[in-house]
């Protein structure tokens, strides 16, 4: 059966849609015009859909009901194709705010351009990554997934592909839809949905068409504590025959630990902890610390027994779009998305570093008994470090708006079909602590009049003081931020010569985008005890760029496609500094392409093309700002020791981090390939595969936190100093700077087989798909040719990259019924460095644990009641899997797992119902 037929009934995750050059398989220009022509993700031609040169995955909506996705995320981040992307547990332990996005191929979320209709939304953020939750899932019709560079026709962020959402349109008719799920463990993860969608009026008949579409969210958070793989920080474990204790516990405990250090020369701080020296054991909820030395005997505080391993939120997103058709060559439309999330991350309660003055009464009862005559004689400063849980648990809500204006028009004059919009768009986040976080006049004053006394347990202050602390809870926004894009943007193509396998066609184009990222704090160190404010921003930027693409089916079995553009980035302006900063960039870039189909059931196809990419404006403007903590704990390096050993932590601990830009960024740039062929012998078989291949040079990252601790002399001057806003004392932080870091290279390849069978009860369609890493390279920091990878293996970029990563569908249809079950499957790889004790020989090892792989199975059933009402039910991960055990110590607070890799949900019930009228 000829390729272009089947487009209807492409698989699941691979159904391919043309990109390059204008139909050539029937060779009949009557029937061509009759076949209404259309632009697809990947060309700026409109054509005859059939297989292209580029490969695109496309999900209709079917496809999406039958995924059981309750979002956008869960829909994309479940493809084979896509590693490497932000997920919203993530934010218990950082300022995400719920954020999730999507990264082709593991090239990163900053690489891959998230389009709606076909058009740009503002990044959350000063640079290109999209929020997902912008995306009103109600309203989506389809979406196409070009998986190769198009830096060509998009712009500069479309290096690794283009993901792009198109909803729905002259819409008649409406649809009402409700889904409730469940884990099965317990409600804890509860989620349900209700939307609704409704048009009216026939663009045909009536010249306009009107549609809107509604939907609400809302998702229960999950304790730790309701997970027994993930409910403590002190986990005994096996490995290689011999048993083991991870220890993530935390120094700032309660009851507070206490570092000392003394004027003396040479001598050596010293740590402990009061209520264990006093009743020889830690307090409820603290473990003795197994980083302990003969100096430092602290107790560690399990904070993930406080945690959320996955957030709160509620979300309402809205879609309209009307449509006039002003002639029978010219419609004009205008369309406006709206979505709120609103996500609240609970942490465990927050750390507070106190000063002890000497001959205080807290010292005298807590410090004093426990130092010798000669400590106490030569002490120099004495701090607790605190865990204030009587205050409870921080919780961040986190308000994210997101506003999406086009008002557009499109249609033929003359020989050209055109397009042009003008974009309004706007990403904005309103952070507010509401709860658990101290006020610090109040704080302060409780220390000073000894109202409060940080070395009591849980629960230990008096009523009086319970008070006190109840009315110096923090309440209120700590900042906003939002990200508006203004844009204009125009395209048009048209058919040239003929020639011997059709009209070569050609399509011109060009866009203006201005971008403006704001930030204002709105709480400082004077507001909440130990607090460091967030920077003001007033970042803006104006970016431009032309393009043109070419078809030309130069045979009846070969067509060829060439893009170019031609982009500018101007210089950052910084309002608040009354400056410009970085340099006005420019760059071209290029795409060649082309595809061979000598039979109806064989095509062929290849593509070679350039890349270009600007820094994101923080990159550039970013002035050196507090940024939160190391995620391991750590032992003063010991050439900072000897510069200055009183800005060390005592013992092992975090460290603070200082981020900044770098004015003196350059551009990213690519090169990259694909081939590949799709083979279809007949109508209940095919196969395709694409080899791609990606190189970056001048990549911009960081040095990683492993790197800098593991070599500290090296990374000297990624280190400076700290003054800690809670007792004003000096530490060493480590420095996070944008930098042009080297050179990057991944390689793989997408594959895909279907096999469909007709029995005499229903149709039985099989799909294996998959992606297939062959390289995840990339420069270690400071070096040009110095590779590493991250390969099946927790590389410095402190992530992993997955060689195999596949999912088997299987549908039987059987009239009104459907059944679809669901293999996904992720092979396992070498965890990070940890360091646990031998409870054998009682000393510390560090190794890499070896994760497993990682299957589970859905189940889906669709009841088509009637016409008007459809019925599905469905089991996620039905044998109860639980994510696979990890001693990873980044992206989040979770401990025993690492949540970007495998749901910690469980087994997990859901149904939905669906009306048309």
């Amino acid at each position: 059966m000829v390729l272009k037929e089947k487009i209807a009934a492409r698989s699941v995750r691979l159904a391919l849609a043309v990109l390059a050059g204008a139909a050539t398989l029937s060779g009949n220009a009557v029937a061509q015009e009759q076949i209404q022509k259309v632009e697809i993700t990947g060309s700026a031609i409109r054509r005859i859909a059939v297989e292209g040169a580029l490969p695109v995955q496309r999900l209709s909506q079917e496809q999406i009901a039958k995924s059981g996705a309750t979002s956008v995320a869960e829909l994309i981040q479940a493809l084979p194709s896509m590693q490497g992307f932000t997920i919203d547990a993530i934010a218990a332990g950082t300022n995400s705010g719920g954020r999730v996005s999507a990264s082709i191929h593991d090239l990163g979320e900053d690489y891959t351009l998230v389009l709606l209709n076909g058009r740009r939304v503002a990044p959350q953020g000063s640079g290109s990554t999209i929020n997902l939750n912008a995306i009103p899932m109600s309203a989506v019709e389809r979406v196409e997934i070009l998986t190769d560079g198009a830096s060509a026709l998009y712009g500069s962020d479309a290096i690794a592909g283009v993901i792009n959402f198109i909803l729905k349109k002259n819409l008649q008719g409406g649809t009402i839809e409700a889904t409730y799920s469940q884990p099965g463990e317990s409600s804890a993860g509860t989620q349900y949905n209700v939307n609704a969608t409704y048009g009216f009026g026939d663009l045909a008949k009536d010249r306009f068409n009107v549609m809107a579409s509604f939907r609400h969210d809302e998702r229960k958070q999950v304790k730790a504590l309701d997970r027994d793989f993930a409910d403590t920080a002190y986990i005994p474990f096996s490995n290689n025959g011999n048993n083991y204790i991870y220890d993530r516990t935390s120094p700032a405990a309660i009851p507070a630990n206490v570092s000392a250090t003394f004027n003396k020369a040479g001598s050596q701080p010293i740590g402990f902890n009061p209520y264990q020296k006093k009743n020889g054991n830690c307090a409820p909820m603290n473990q003795l610390a197994l980083s302990n030395t003969a100096l430092v005997q602290n107790c560690g505080f399990d904070f993930v027994q406080t945690i959320e391993i996955v957030p709160e939120n509620k979300r309402d997103s809205f879609f309209g779009k009307a449509t006039f058709k002003a002639s029978d060559n010219l419609s004009v439309f205008a369309e406006a998305a709206y979505s709120r999330l609103d996500l609240t991350a609970r942490i465990a309660p927050n750390t507070a570093s106190v000063s002890i003055a000497k001959n205080s009464p807290l010292y005298n009862t807590y410090v004093k008994p426990y130092m010798t005559a000669a400590q106490d004689a030569d002490v120099k400063a004495v701090t607790a470090s605190y865990r204030t849980y009587d205050w409870g648990t921080r919780d961040s809500r986190t308000i994210t708006d997101s506003k999406h204006f086009v008002l557009g028009a499109e249609g033929e004059l003359g020989a050209w079909n055109f397009g042009t919009g003008l974009t309004w768009s706007k990403n904005a986040i309103d952070e507010r602590y509401v709860g658990g976080y101290v006020k610090n006049a109040e704080f302060r004053d409780m220390l000073a009049k000894n109202l409060f006394d940080p070395f009591l347990g849980i629960g230990a202050q008096s009523d009086a003081t319970r008070q006190l602390i109840a009315n110096s809870v923090y309440q209120g926004s700590i900042r906003d931020a939002s990200t508006t894009l203004k844009g204009i943007d125009a395209r048009a193509s048209r058919e040239l010569i003929a020639l011997p396998g059709g009209p070569a066609a050609i399509a011109l184009g060009g866009d203006y985008r201005d971008y403006h990222y704001e930030q204002s704090p709105h709480a400082t160190s004077a507001d909440i005890f130990g607090f460091s404010a967030s920077p003001a921003y007033d970042l803006q930027r104006a970016n431009y760029g032309v393009f043109t693409e070419l078809s030309a089916p130069v045979h009846k079995t070969v067509e060829l496609t060439a893009a170019a553009r031609y982009d500018t980035f101007n210089a950052v302006k910084n309002a608040l500094a009354k400056r410009e900063m970085g340099k006005k960039e420019s760059s071209s870039t290029y795409k060649v392409s082309a595809r061979w189909q000598p039979t109806p059931s064989f095509l062929a196809r290849g593509s070679y093309g350039t890349g270009f990419k600007a820094p994101s404006m923080l990159d550039i403007g970013q002035p050196l700002v507090t940024a939160g903590f190391t995620a391991s704990s750590w032992d003063c390096p010991a050439n900072l020791k000897a510069e200055n050993a009183d800005y060390c932590q005592v013992g092992k601990r975090q460290y603070n981090v200082i981020s900044g830009g770098n004015e003196n960024l350059k551009p990213e740039k690519s090169k990259q390939f694909s081939v590949g062929f799709r083979y279809e012998p007949s109508s209940t078989f095919s196969v395709q595969a694409d080899l791609w291949d990606v190189k970056m040079r001048d990549a911009v990252s960081s040095v990683s936190e492993l790197q800098i601790f593991g070599d500290p002399v090296k990374f000297r001057d990624l280190f400076t100093t700290f003054v800690d806003p809670g007792n004003n004392q000096t530490y060493w932080a480590k420095k996070t700077l944008s930098v042009n870091i080297g050179q990057t290279h991944n390689q793989g390849v997408d594959w895909e087989t279907t096999y469909r069978h007709r029995f005499a009860f229903g149709n039985l369609t099989s799909v294996l798909n998959g992606t297939y890493l062959i390289k995840s390279d990339y420069t270690k920091a400071g070096t040009q040719d110095d590779w590493t990878s991250s390969m099946n293996y927790f590389g410095l970029n402190d992530k992993v990259a997955f060689r195999h990563i596949v999912r088997l569908g299987t549908t039987l249809d059987t009239g009104k019924f459907s059944n679809t079950l669901t293999a996904n499957y992720r092979n396992g790889y070498t965890d990070a460095e940890a360091e646990s004790r031998n409870l054998a020989t009682n000393k510390l090892e560090k190794f890499r644990l070896e994760v497993p792989s990682h299957l589970t199975f859905d189940w889906q059933g669709k009841w088509q009641v009637s016409k008007q009402v459809g019925l599905r039910a469905g089991v996620k991960n039905i044998a109860d899997r639980n994510p696979p055990f990890s001693l990873r110590a980044s992206s989040g607070h979770q401990v025993g797992f690492d949540p970007r890799y495998a749901d910690p949900l469980g087994r997990t019930f859901y149904m939905t119902g669906n009306y048309q009228f």
